[in-house]
């Protein structure tokens, strides 16, 4: 039965045997993706009762309990001001997480968007989309989101639209290569020849089979986009001081108080690292169980277009 109470169709039923077959052989092979994913369970689950969780508010001052280290009332102490530490990690940890999926999900639309259209129709469009493509990337990616956030202004909607359309630029490259793949194929010719409209084309046989790379894609940039927004925080150009950010925290408190309070720099440090190595190794099994090539092209949630999707993503 699916959703609506009606019987579910064969394609369903394939699709959630397919879904399953992924998570068991995530869970038998590949061990260190599974503790990532693990480990990115609970940092959503964090992030989503940090309210319920934060021992204290995060912007609460306690002024006579400043630059404390670790104790039984401050697990990771306070900062300069005598606010608790584990509470803005807490938050920070929320933020993070927000960044990271919302421009991601941008990131992924713009470069389904850029690449597939590109991809699809070619010709002189393809040409001059993917000049444009090259022109962009041959700039240093930091000195772009600088630029563009000195223009746009600190904020939270500011670096998540700067963040998921800049990075689904780049990105286009592997909806192209997964698109033009899928059009070598058989079943797109016979779907040409027979006379389908080019929305029906798309539709039917294009997105569908760029799922995996399309996956595989949100999977290995969502800790990129939180390396950036970190480092947009840590040069002054990311969040506002007020807003608990990992970033920020070792910019600020961290890098002035690093020698009399080393644990401003620790934490947020070790956090940052131990999220980011998670959604790197937690993408890259993913990308592993998903490739047709180590299996044979058995069980796959998209089509051939995953295998050049892989390549590009590498």
């Amino acid at each position: 039965m699916n959703a609506t109470g009606t019987p579910a169709t064969g394609s369903e039923r394939k699709r959630r045997g397919a879904v399953a077959d992924v998570l068991v052989r995530l869970w038998t092979e590949k061990p260190l993706g599974t503790a990532s994913g693990i480990i990115i369970l609970l940092l959503i689950f964090v992030a989503i009762f940090a309210d319920v969780l934060s021992p204290y508010p995060y912007w609460e001052v306690h002024p006579a309990d400043m630059l404390l280290g670790s104790s039984a009332r401050y697990l990771l102490g306070t900062d300069q001001l005598g606010r608790d530490f584990l509470s803005r990690i807490m938050f920070g940890a929320r933020l993070s997480l927000l960044v990271g999926l919302s421009a991601t999900t941008i990131n992924v639309v713009v470069a389904v968007l850029i690449g597939g259209t590109s991809g699809f129709i070619g010709g002189k469009l393809d040409l001059a989309v993917q000049r444009f493509v090259d022109a962009w990337m041959a700039f240093p990616g930091l000195l772009i989101l600088l630029s563009v956030m000195s223009i746009a202004g600190k904020g939270l909607l500011q670096i998540i639209l700067v963040l998921g359309i800049s990075g689904g630029i780049g990105g286009s490259r592997v909806t192209r290569g997964a698109v033009i793949a899928i059009k070598e194929n058989a079943y797109f010719q016979a779907a040409r020849a027979i006379g389908s409209s080019q929305w029906n084309v798309l539709i039917r046989h294009v997105l569908p089979n760029i799922a995996a790379p399309v996956i595989i894609l949100f999977s290995i940039n969502i800790g990129g986009v939180i390396i950036a927004e970190s480092s947009l925080s840590f040069l002054g150009f990311g969040l506002p001081a007020q807003i608990p950010s990992w970033g920020g925290m070792l910019s600020r408190e961290g890098r002035v108080f690093m020698e009399t309070a080393p644990w401003l720099a620790l934490w947020p440090g070790l956090f940052l690292t131990v999220t980011v190595y998670s959604l790197n190794m937690f993408g890259d099994a993913i990308r592993d169980l998903l490739d047709p090539r180590l299996r044979g092209g058995a069980t796959t949630l998209g089509g051939g277009g995953a295998r050049v999707a892989a390549d590009r993503a590498k």
